[in-house]
């Protein structure tokens, strides 16, 4: 690969050669071109006096290819240097941005631009979480086979990105709906099986009667009817496959306090994850002294107490009285509605090994979202009146001593210690055994990862009648999806029509076996994607340790505030998983997270029927917004932007009307990033940044004119009061450095950064003509300026950048004026700035008595 300054030095050299026949080499002076032609610095050496239409495109157009050939490439990491890695969240390829990715995505790739002249090795990874939904109800609507679909809707965002000079490491895309990406998805549920983490229990599906086909919520409508038969959707059990989060809720809410502020995403992330005090024990359910084959899980408040357990509470809307379990018939004809029904059923705690009823509550619901609790008449008033009430035995275990302390008693090895010393134990017990005691709170809930689709990571299990539940060898990785020709969205899955795929053998006893038909959810595929960035093309593991220590944690996480939970929990409990299995040395995946808002714009709907209208169908020319055609006063809202609503602006036309830099820079300085940004560009900040521009482009044409005028520039021939306003600019520009480098590095202000950089302009355009052509003030400042424009506005920075670097008798020596604008170090406060002033300058009040 060749260096930065190799590829510079071709660059120009190439330009040269270029120049070589119509203007010689010896005519560098640059010479001001009339205003009626519009050309352009880099392309004849003749600097255009103003940024108008014409400029810009041209500027525009000459660097957008160049500047994609700089982006800075990593082909092999070199570890001792500093890092840098931001990531933006990566979309799903629908086929076509919109405004919110515009956002995002120009936000991650500033950063990545200022920590790249900032010196720091970075990566900024692009790639598609690409299975879902939406390809395969175009498979179904269109014919369209989901890869084929996916794989269009790919290469056309990848232009769109390209389009908007984007500075992604495309060297590291990934794309989860190849094997190579989905191979590495199922090893580390296979991890998660031989951990104990992974289980099978029924689970409720929407399931539609007519097409006899399980529904995502996304095709249920608002009548709770199917999007595609219309028919009324039922609630049905079907076996599910489920990742037990819970093991390590309490792990992953005591790392929130170690995370720097998330601007309230830790509270919600807090609050999604609930109190941690108690936990979930496992036990084998018996009629009539026979095993069942059954188990269940059942919450305790206090697990410390749990030799006092007198009976298992379930609600009546629980799983047992509905679904496909032996138990439903016994459950169903011993249920007295409105009444707590003790059962012929018992439960057998399998760390006590205690025989327990079990009692099916006269509740509708218990606290958050438990069906099942484990009744402790010593530490709940509410279960010892039941236990009585039903003649239930129990053993109080619970004692106080005088002191006040408590301690356990009547509880075999743990009789004795205090309640905290018992909670310990009998947790740390119940973990080793595999049996549950992991602290969690009443409202988390295992993650139901299957789907009943075809677009998704099939889930490397096999069923064996001998063996049971089997998972795939290691080295049969990946089980490849097969190749389905016709999806019609009704029925079983499609992988259930594929009997060469889904008839196989079992890897155990070789007898006939059948592969799960179930895929993934698709928040599995984005749940270690930071991961698989640090080392995208590992084909023996599903990333380099020492290659993921060394990028990880994630500097800075850009994405919506509608991934802050779940996403962002699934990517915590994903990243705690391998820090255990010790394939990585941080727990937590990302360092500073940056949650955008939304891009909204107005939306008219009729007050009639709610149906949205497109903007030309509304009359905007009186006080308030009519129907054109009816004259029907509308309900008007801001709302996020969406084809539906008609109310989306599309990124491309914008790019076609102002420009990529002025759409850059809106984005960056309409509002603070966490914040929404209501879309207005004709009374916005579309104009000002664009009146910007052409003031920053101004100050280069001052200089280069103040420098071609035939006066040498020399700083000894200003007089006291024009030392005096250089002094100034230079205080001035050493202050914006080191504000904006704060905005950059702290809270990624890059609004206020930008409103700095523009009081810079305007302090600049006040010099006076002798300042300009003989101050090295105000040409550092001018260079500074520049470099710090050109991560968020990288086309006219390198135009501007250009023309400074080969004007004549430059004044300043410390730039590296032979290399393009984002090749340069980023600004530093000179270090007199920082001294503090030999001179204070103090307000004195006199006080004269008369």
């Amino acid at each position: 690969m060749q260096s930065v300054c190799q590829r510079v030095g071709t660059c120009s050299s190439c330009l040269k050669r270029q120049l070589n026949g119509f203007l010689g080499l010896i005519k560098w002076q640059r010479r001001l071109v009339p205003p009626c032609v519009r050309t352009i610095y880099s392309e004849t050496g003749k600097w255009e006096k103003s940024y108008g239409l014409e400029t810009r495109k041209r500027v525009e157009n000459w660097w957008l290819p160049r500047l994609k050939d700089q982006v800075c490439r990593i082909s092999e990491t070199n570890k001792s240097r500093p890092k840098f890695y931001v990531l933006s969240m990566f979309p799903y390829p629908s086929g076509k941005l919109h405004m919110g990715h515009v956002r995002v995505y120009t936000m991650s790739d500033a950063v990545a631009r200022f920590q790249k002249m900032r010196g720091m090795q970075v990566i900024n990874p692009m790639g598609w979480d690409a299975f879902g939904l939406p390809a395969e109800n175009a498979a179904v609507e269109h014919g369209l086979h989901p890869a084929s679909w996916t794989q269009s809707n790919i290469q056309h965002m990848r232009e769109q990105f390209d389009a908007l000079g984007l500075s992604f490491t495309w060297e590291r895309e990934i794309t989860t709906c190849l094997p190579e990406y989905y191979k590495w998805t199922q090893y580390l549920f296979l991890k998660l099986f031989e951990a104990g983490i992974v289980y099978q229990k029924e689970a409720l599906v929407n399931w539609d009667p007519v097409d006899q086909t399980v529904l995502a919520n996304e095709q249920v409508d608002d009548n709770g009817c199917s999007w595609r038969s219309g028919a009324k959707v039922e609630q049905k059990y079907l076996k599910q496959w489920f990742i037990k989060t819970t093991a390590y809720a309490k792990a992953m809410f005591d790392a929130l306090s170690d995370l720097p502020e998330w601007y309230g995403i830790k509270e919600m992330q807090a609050n999604w994850i609930g109190d941690c005090v108690g936990c979930y024990l496992d036990f084998l359910l018996k009629v009539d002294g026979e095993v069942t084959g059954e188990k269940l899980a059942a919450y305790t408040y206090t697990p410390e107490a749990i030799y006092g357990a007198s009976h298992l509470y379930i609600l009546p809307t629980h799983r047992l009285l509905h679904g496909n379990s032996s138990l439903k018939e016994v459950f169903q004809r011993e249920f007295v509605p409105g009444k707590d029904s003790l059962t012929s059923v018992t439960a057998v705690n399998l760390l006590t090994d205690q025989e327990i009823p079990v009692v099916i509550s006269a509740k509708t619901n218990f606290e958050n979202f438990l069906d099942t609790k484990i009744g402790i008449p010593s530490t709940s008033a509410e279960d010892a009146a039941v236990a009585k009430n039903l003649g239930i035995s129990f053993t109080e275990v619970i004692e106080t001593l005088p002191n006040g302390l408590e301690k356990v008693i009547n509880s075999a090895e743990i009789t004795g210690m205090t309640r905290q010393e018992a909670l310990k134990a009998v947790t740390q017990q119940a973990k080793n055994k595999r049996i549950g005691g992991d602290l969690t709170s009443d409202k988390l809930r295992d993650w139901l990862i299957s789907r009943q689709r075809y677009w998704g990571t099939p889930i490397p299990i096999i069923h064996c009648q001998t063996c049971g539940t089997v998972p795939v060898p290691y080295e049969d990785l990946p089980v490849v999806l097969p190749n389905v020709s016709t999806f019609t969205g009704k029925g079983a899955s499609p992988l259930e029509t594929v009997p060469e795929w889904v008839n196989c053998f079992c890897p155990r006893c070789k007898a006939a076996a059948r592969r799960e038909a179930d895929t993934m959810d698709t928040f599995v595929d984005s749940s270690w994607y930071y991961l698989r960035y640090t080392d995208p093309h590992n084909r023996d593991r599903p990333f380099n340790s020492d290659l993921a220590d060394y990028w990880m944690p994630v500097d800075l996480y850009i994405g919506g505030k509608e991934h802050a939970v779940m996403h962002l929990f699934y990517a915590r409990f994903f990243s705690h998983f391998c820090h255990d299995l010790k394939m990585t040395k941080h727990k937590e995946p990302f360092h500073k997270l940056l949650v955008q808002g939304l891009i909204k714009n107005q939306t008219f709907r009729l007050t009639t029927t709610g149906q949205c209208l497109k903007r030309e169908e509304v009359d905007l020319t009186g006080t308030e917004p009519v129907h054109l055609k009816t004259g029907e006063n509308l309900l008007v809202a801001w709302e996020k932007m969406s084809k539906s609503k008609h109310n989306g602006i599309d990124p491309e036309e914008l790019v076609k009307e102002y420009g990529i830099d002025t759409l850059r820079l809106y984005i960056l300085f309409a509002a603070p990033p966490e914040q929404d940004i209501l879309w207005d560009a004709k009374t916005d900040a579309m104009p000002g940044v664009q009146r910007w521009q052409t003031r920053l482009w101004a100050l280069v044409t001052k200089l280069i004119e103040a420098r071609t005028s035939g006066t040498m520039p020399n700083p000894e021939l200003l007089n006291k009061k024009e030392k005096a306003e250089a002094r100034k600019i230079w205080e001035q520009k050493n202050l914006v450095i080191s504000e904006v480098t704060e905005y950059f590095t702290k809270d990624h202000l890059f609004n206020a950064a930008i409103s700095r950089l523009m009081s810079l302009t305007n302090i600049l355009h006040q010099a006076s003509r002798p300042l300009i052509l003989h101050s090295t003030e105000f040409e550092d400042a001018l260079a500074s300026l520049c470099i710090m424009v050109a991560p968020m506005a990288p086309h006219i920075a390198s135009e501007m950048w250009k023309g400074l670097a080969h004007m004549q008798n430059k004044l300043c020596t410390h730039h590296h004026w032979d290399a393009d604008v984002l090749h340069q170090s980023w600004p530093k406060v000179d270090p007199e700035f920082l001294q503090p002033s030999d001179v204070v300058e103090m307000s004195v009040l006199v006080v004269q008595n008369c």
